[in-house]
């Protein structure tokens, strides 16, 4: 690990904290999945301010939010956020990565994740949850099976978008099943 939390890789891009400057182009990278994919079941991007209020909330909360940079341009992010709301899952989180159209199949998202997943070990959680759209890349079932993550149930018929029902397929991987459970909060 570089100094300042960057992580460096061989392939010419730094894994990093998110910042408030970040904001401009992870809303781009988002509004490419809103609007052409089924990663997401958003139907409408949000912008650069409303990015940046739920990064806020993310890690308030305590939890990681990271991008890939290359030459000094963001190119990827990822990020944990709570399961669900009620206070029995609190020990479980769930997984979102992002990798900007054209950088696909360069390694980003096999980084991302796998520094997301360091510092999810590192913190109090205990489970990690994916949750995957069928239809949307494959690439994102491979990515998290590669990393311990393993096929758990499918939602069916859950999201409609573009025109077609979606299922989500869920993932979930532990992050340490022998941790002290946390005290009542």
């Amino acid at each position: 690990m570089a100094e300042s939390g960057k992580v460096e890789h061989k392939s010419a891009f730094t894994i990093r904290d998110a910042n408030a400057a970040d904001f401009d182009t992870i809303a781009r990278i988002y509004a490419h999945y809103v609007i052409h994919a089924v990663a997401t079941f958003e139907e409408t991007p949000p912008d650069a301010d409303e990015m940046r209020a739920r990064h806020a909330v993310i890690t308030g909360a305590g939890l990681p939010y990271l991008v890939a940079e290359a030459d000094g341009v963001v190119v990827g992010y990822t990020y944990a956020t709570a399961y669900r709301p009620r206070s029995a899952y609190r020990h479980t989180i769930e997984d979102s990565v992002y990798i900007a159209d054209g950088w696909l199949g360069r390694g980003l998202g096999l980084a991302l994740l796998e520094a997301l997943i360091a510092r999810c070990e590192a913190g109090p959680w205990r489970q990690l949850v994916a949750v995957i759209a069928s239809g949307s890349d494959s690439g994102s079932m491979a990515l998290h099976t590669r990393l311990g993550f393993e096929h758990v149930g499918v939602l069916r018929n859950v999201g409609y978008k573009h025109g077609g029902w979606v299922d989500t397929i869920l993932m979930q991987r532990s992050l340490g099943d022998d941790k002290p459970v946390m005290p009542q909060r």
